[in-house]
């Protein structure tokens, strides 16, 4: 039997049970509004939505593994790139394209042109400093470290800052050997 092919992004997304997109965004809009009345810091708000995100991340890689038949990446360009073309289109609906990077490797940005979370979004003032998709960062980061990739996920552009599209910067700070709960020889 031939091996399976990987399924596009596209593929994955029109066969994928979805929740409706404005309940999506509004639900999402509601969980930040409440924490920043409960934590009033926009710092914290920022620190809570990363959190949030890599306990999101570390569970929906696996999601993400069963579904989409992606084969074991063979560096850290490939896996910025599945991320963006496959992942981002799976759970999100939308493509992302990576782009900047560094003469090693290991530095790169990922841009968004279209983000579903910040429909019928606008920040306030007081709000100025808040990474109202910080969700995304913290998403990523967990999907990587479980794959043994410890990486530093940070905006670098905003749409809500003003900026034209929302960017990303995704740096590998290290490769994790595969540790295995147990031997088989013993």
């Amino acid at each position: 039997m031939p091996p399976v092919a990987p399924r596009s992004g596209d593929a994955i997304f029109a066969n994928i049970e979805r929740v409706n997109a404005e309940l999506f965004t509004l639900t999402y809009g509601a969980i930040v509004r409440q924490l920043l009345t409960d934590l009033e810091e926009v710092e914290e708000v920022n620190k809570q939505l990363d959190q949030m995100g890599y306990n999101i991340g570390i569970r929906l890689i696996d999601e993400f593994l069963a579904k989409s038949n992606v084969s074991r990446c063979n560096d850290f360009r490939e896996t910025t790139d599945v991320i963006a073309k496959v992942g981002f289109k799976m759970f999100l609906g939308v493509t992302a394209s990576v782009t900047n990077w560094d003469a090693d490797g290991t530095c790169c940005s990922i841009v968004l042109e279209d983000n579903p979370l910040v429909d019928f979004v606008e920040l306030p003032d007081n709000c100025q400093g808040l990474y109202y998709c910080n969700i995304l960062s913290g998403v990523i980061r967990g999907a990587l470290d479980m794959v043994s990739m410890k990486t530093e996920v940070t905006w670098l552009r905003d749409v809500l800052r003003g900026d034209d599209v929302f960017e990303l910067q995704v740096k590998l700070l290290k490769h994790v050997p595969e540790e295995y709960p147990y031997k088989d020889d013993e």
